[in-house]
Parts: C-alpha cells; sequence; structure tokens
C-alpha cells in the first residue's frame, strides 16, 4: 500500500533525500562577515542546503542573536533587521518558538551539560526535531554532543559527525519538521 503525502510537499525520493539542520547563529553571522575567518565554508554550506530544500530547524532566539550581533558588529540597525528578515522569510526556515516545555528541556540540557543558555535552546530543538547541530561555536559543539550530532559547516557534509552519546534522558521519537512556522507580530 502505497504511503500518502500531504498535498503541497513536494514528493521525496531517496536520490534527493534531504537532511534536516539545526543552525546555529554563529554560522549564519559568520556567513555574513566576509572579514571572518570561516565566512567561505558558512556561506557555502548555507548556500548548499537552501539549493537542495535541506529543512532548517531552528529556535526563534536566532531571529534575535542575528539582529544583535550584526548590528553591534556593522553599528547599523537597519542592515541587521534587514538580514534577520531576510532569515525568517526563506522557504525551508521553520522558527521555532521557546514553549515552555523547550524552556523545560533547554534547561536541563543546560545544568546536564553545562551550555550557556541560548546554546541549550538550539541543541534542545536539533534533539526534539532530530536534527544535525551545525555550529562554529567550539563549545557548544563539544558540550551538545553528548545529547545530538555536531558538526561545523565545513564537516556538515561528510561522515565526521561528534556523535551523540548516552545519558539519562530516554530519547524521544524524532518529530516531523513543523509546517513553515511563523511568528506572530
Amino acid at each position: 500500500m502505497a504511503a500518502r503525502r500531504r498535498a503541497g510537499r513536494p514528493k521525496q525520493t531517496r536520490a534527493a533525500a534531504t537532511r534536516r539542520f539545526t543552525v546555529d547563529a554563529s554560522v549564519f553571522v559568520n556567513a555574513f562577515n566576509p572579514h571572518e575567518t570561516g565566512q567561505v565554508a558558512s556561506l557555502a554550506f548555507l548556500t548548499a542546503i537552501l539549493q537542495r530544500g535541506d529543512p532548517i530547524i531552528v529556535p526563534a532566539l536566532l531571529l534575535v542573536e542575528i539582529a544583535f550581533a550584526i548590528s553591534r558588529a556593522t553599528d547599523d540597525t537597519d542592515g541587521a533587521l534587514a538580514y534577520a528578515q531576510s532569515i525568517e522569510g526563506l522557504p525551508h526556515v521553520s522558527l521555532i518558538p521557546l514553549t515552555l516545555a523547550l524552556a523545560r528541556q533547554a534547561a536541563n540540557l543546560a545544568a546536564t551539560l553545562r551550555l550557556r543558555g541560548a546554546d541549550a535552546v538550539y541543541v534542545s530543538v536539533a534533539r526534539r526535531y532530530g536534527t544535525m547541530l551545525v555550529s562554529r561555536d567550539r563549545e557548544q559543539r563539544t558540550r551538545g554532543a553528548a545529547a545530538v550530532t555536531c558538526r561545523t559547516p565545513e564537516a556538515a557534509f561528510d561522515g565526521s559527525a561528534t556523535a551523540p552519546v548516552a545519558h539519562d534522558q530516554p530519547k524521544r521519537r524524532a518529530r516531523p519538521p513543523p509546517r513553515r512556522a511563523r511568528i506572530t507580530r
């Protein structure tokens, strides 16, 4: 019996199988600044996943982090907001709101893995949706690897993942990506 698919969603074949990613703000900010080390790799990674149509599932917190980092580095408030809004409008980006359940999971991961607050939110989203976390932040990748697969943009498409290790919380079944979550204003 053939599986049914939802109307409006493209049919995926094995040859065109997609990966799902949670991309830390560090990668988006790095891709924005041509003077930063790793900018070419970050931009190439983001371009590749957008061209492939791979889902990017990120906390809505991403927009705040990007706007702050870009405006602080460039002293351009309008440019920073425009960049954050352009990411919000990308076709395969799903923004996940910080619900109480997600905040509790992030708090647990922050305390258990000694992650910084925002880093724990990204790890929680990656864990909840079964995605690979891609980050420029070495501490986030190292500590987060106890819960999810973590890679740099350079290693995201190869087999050199930092595999998750067993921990005391039961592994939950990965949730399907949400349908184009929007932030209401």
